[in-house]
């Protein structure tokens, strides 16, 4: 398909740059995956909106602070970077602004918001795009970024805070650490520098209501990248080098499931990346544990094998995020959605409201 399809204009006052509070308080725009009206709900208001025996999935991976900002000692110039998920305690991959100003060799300090150095890193090279470096100084890549590391927003809602005068940067981003997490992510285990936005919307009391109304809750982790983040270039969408994302979902997850497809439920997504890491799954549910990579790109003309339905935020143009929820309703139907929710007012992107296709 054609990248341009995937197109539309928003007021920049739409773009969210925080969320609502409560979490639930978010809106929520209701479609049926099959055309017919729509209705405007709050998040709160799901335990009414699904069923008895549905299941909806939940990514509970764990977002890091990722950003950070390194210092060359020798000339006290800076970097900013984004660490990229990694299982390896020796090596980190980052993203570097000016990364064609670093050679291998070069030692860059991490320094925290008192900019006290809180560890070394040491560059390797560079592969593509990504820098490779190791670390030199310091107790590990954990503590480096909880010690150094801000929370990894996404462009958009920085360049709109900038642009809005919201520039208290350091309490913003104390505050970003609260926000942008789930309330269900995992302590440990996969480490993701993008959150699932649409679980961003979900309180503990929520979640205690949808198990008492008799829905399932399976987790399962998918590790968010910055490929989240890329934009469509290509002309036509098939020709976007898909980033590739590790996912795992165990056997227990996957037996729950399973009883749910038998048991007549709906198995309800609850973002895009939870909708991607079930519909990489064999077309048997059931099974045992996987843990892998997957780098499916959904689009008008998939045929859905597992996912009946999918809660999301409003996504960007021209993405991969937008195209895979156009799959499931149709690309004209979900241009005309999107219009209409323009014109409502809601607010769009990860801080923004949510739509639940069923």
């Amino acid at each position: 398909m054609r990248t341009e399809d995937l197109d539309y204009q928003l007021d920049p006052e739409l773009l969210a740059t925080r969320p609502v509070e409560p979490r639930d308080a978010a809106r929520l725009l209701v479609l049926e995956r099959t055309p017919g009206p729509l209705e405007h709900h709050q998040v709160h208001a799901l335990p009414e909106l699904v069923q008895q025996g549905d299941a909806l999935v939940l990514n509970e991976t764990r977002v890091v602070p990722a950003r950070v900002h390194l210092h060359r000692p020798s000339t006290g110039g800076g970097f900013e970077a984004l660490v990229l998920p990694s299982h390896d305690p020796e090596h980190i991959g980052c993203y570097v602004k000016g990364a064609k100003r670093l050679h291998a060799g070069d030692r860059l300090e991490v320094r925290d918001d008192a900019e006290h150095a809180v560890g070394i890193l040491e560059v390797l090279g560079r592969e593509g795009e990504e820098v490779r470096l190791r670390l030199v100084e310091g107790e590990s890549l954990g503590a480096l970024l909880e010690a150094a590391g801000q929370v990894p927003l996404p462009p958009y809602i920085l360049g709109a805070r900038r642009d809005r005068g919201e520039s208290d940067a350091l309490e913003l981003d104390r505050r970003d650490r609260a926000w942008y997490r789930t309330v269900y992510q995992a302590a440990g285990g996969q480490m993701s520098v993008a959150a699932p936005t649409a679980g961003l919307h979900f309180t503990q009391s929520l979640l205690d209501r949808l198990v008492a109304e008799g829905v399932e809750l399976v987790r399962l982790q998918l590790e968010v990248g910055p490929g989240t983040f890329k934009p469509v270039t290509t002309t036509r969408l098939e020709d976007h080098p898909m980033h590739r994302e590790r996912f795992v979902v165990e056997a227990e997850a996957r037996r729950r499931l399973q009883s749910v497809r038998t048991g007549g439920g709906r198995i309800i997504a609850v973002g895009t990346t939870s909708c991607r890491a079930l519909e990489s799954l064999p077309e048997v549910l059931s099974g045992e544990t996987i843990a892998t990579e997957t780098d499916l790109l959904i689009a008008p003309g998939h045929r859905f094998r597992h996912v009946d339905g999918l809660m999301t935020n409003f996504h960007l143009p021209r993405s991969t995020l937008l195209a895979l929820v156009a799959a499931l309703v149709g690309l004209d139907r979900l241009m005309d959605v999107y219009t209409q929710a323009i014109a409502h007012r809601y607010r769009f992107y990860s801080y923004g409201d949510a739509m639940l296709i069923r």
